[in-house]
């Protein structure tokens, strides 16, 4: 027997024990975005240190943010110059609204066709516990083949908005050779992927002011000019007839994609129909010049995620509302700044408003794009581990979703993070009924193991 073949062996007698402490995670409402659940925020924290002690691990530290605390851990190797893996988690999860749509309780983790139900079961509460499970297999054998570093905070859902200072005033605390995340997801269960390109984020509350109360549309129409019309025109203009953002600059930092990435992309077996199907749209949109994969992960995109103005109740109430609200996103791709996009969306109001009405834009928190090496030795080892697990190669996808702290932890800590997972796109995160599908997550917890066996050189 090995070292390896005894952690695989472990974690397969210990499924049903790494599943309860999953199910006993899930059961706490930590919801960063609502100050009602700070206390379960702490009791999170103290969850996560309870378990790594349980688990052999007695490094813990908890620290304070402006925030939500930060939870690290670190384990050292019984190896001579091993390496140091960083790995990632956030113990927040996502609001449950709406209530009745769930089927069951979403912090009362339950079990039907082989999939786990409760909020954070796969994003991405089940990801941490997959990684805590690797960790303890190997643990078991009394052999420590790497610098196990682990770091779980509690705001991603929010932006991850003190990470960034946690990371510059903790760098050599977090010294490491490569990180780990598994926040990201499958494209299906029987295609492991690694993803090594995200979108960034960055998002804005646009507020146009009119007259200072609501008027009679009969009285002042024609004289006084509506803001739920200026926004409307002025959202129009935010496109041209290509589909392409009309924000002065936006597109000179891109970075062109090769004709090599493009063939990489182009192995990703998700059809025009997929996309369909999953959304439930009557048909797909999109820049003109670029099919719907390249869309998705390698182009930057503008969109309105919600518009509010006047009157919205039953029946007619005729009236000028005195003012109208947008928010706006935009996802980014590698070399786009967020804040020079907060000057060009800027510039473009400046330039496209008329003076008949008030204007004020905000900037909420955001982050930059992330793009790794595929040639990295921790992208190889973990090809190799997801390849020995599924038996087929993994796919390589760009992601359009957004993890702030990857490029985070790029730019401040200088180290590239190779990011997999095993949730599936029927998971419906950030929805009613999220779920984590068992027996992938089963299999995930067996390629990690090899990832850090590969990683450590070990046969």
């Amino acid at each position: 027997m090995s070292l390896r073949s005894d952690a695989l062996e472990y974690s397969k007698n210990n499924y049903d024990f790494y599943q309860g402490i999953l199910q006993d995670f899930i059961e706490i409402p930590s919801i960063s975005t609502d100050p009602l659940h700070k206390s379960n925020m702490l009791e999170a924290t103290n969850f996560i240190k309870e378990i790594l002690n349980q688990f052999n691990i007695h490094d813990v530290q908890i620290f304070e943010t402006k925030g939500h605390p930060v939870v690290f851990a670190e384990k050292k190797s019984t190896y001579k110059d091993p390496l140091t893996v960083l790995i990632y988690g956030h113990y927040d999860v996502q609001p449950s609204d709406p209530m009745e749509l769930w089927e069951t309780d979403p912090f009362t983790p339950t079990i039907r066709n082989d999939r786990l139900f409760g909020r954070g079961a796969s994003d991405m509460k089940g990801q941490i516990v997959a990684s805590l499970a690797a960790y303890h297999a190997i643990n078991s054998t009394g052999q420590i083949p790497v610098n196990f570093k682990f770091i779980i905070e509690g705001e991603e859902e929010i932006g991850s908005p003190n990470l960034a200072g946690f990371l510059a005033n903790n760098k050599d605390l977090l010294k490491c050779d490569v990180i780990l995340n598994p926040d990201s997801g499958m494209i299906s269960a029987q295609n492991p992927t690694i993803v090594y390109g995200l979108r960034g984020l960055t998002y804005f509350e646009l507020n146009v002011y009119g007259p200072d109360h609501d008027l009679h549309s009969g009285m002042f129409g024609g004289v006084i000019h509506n803001p739920a019309i200026v926004l409307s025109e002025l959202i129009t203009k935010m496109h041209d007839d290509n589909w392409k953002v009309t924000l002065p600059g936006f597109y000179e930092d891109v970075i062109p994609f090769s004709d090599e990435e493009r063939e990489q992309l182009s192995r990703l077996p998700i059809s025009d129909e997929d996309l369909l199907r999953q959304t439930g749209s009557p048909a797909l949109w999109g820049e003109k010049g670029y099919n719907s994969i390249e869309r998705l992960g390698t182009r930057p995109t503008l969109e309105i995620n919600g518009m509010l103005s006047g009157f919205t109740g039953e029946g007619s109430k005729t009236i000028i509302p005195s003012s109208a609200m947008a928010k706006i996103s935009m996802r980014t791709v590698p070399n786009q700044d967020p804040e020079k996009i907060y000057h060009q969306l800027k510039k473009f109001i400046e330039l496209n408003i008329p003076q008949t009405v008030k204007w004020d834009l905000k900037q909420f928190a955001g982050g930059w794009a992330s793009i790794s090496d595929i040639s990295h030795p921790g992208v190889i080892a973990l090809t190799k581990a997801l390849e020995t697990e599924w038996g087929i190669k993994p796919l390589f996808k760009r992601e359009g979703g957004s993890i702030p702290v990857v490029a985070a932890m790029q730019r401040i800590l200088g180290k590239d993070s190779v990011l997999t997972g095993f949730g599936l796109p029927e998971d419906k995160i950030h929805s009613p009924n999220e779920s984590l599908h068992i027996p992938t997550w089963k299999k995930g917890i067996l390629s990690l193991i090899h990832f850090f066996c590969n990683y450590a050189g070990i046969e």
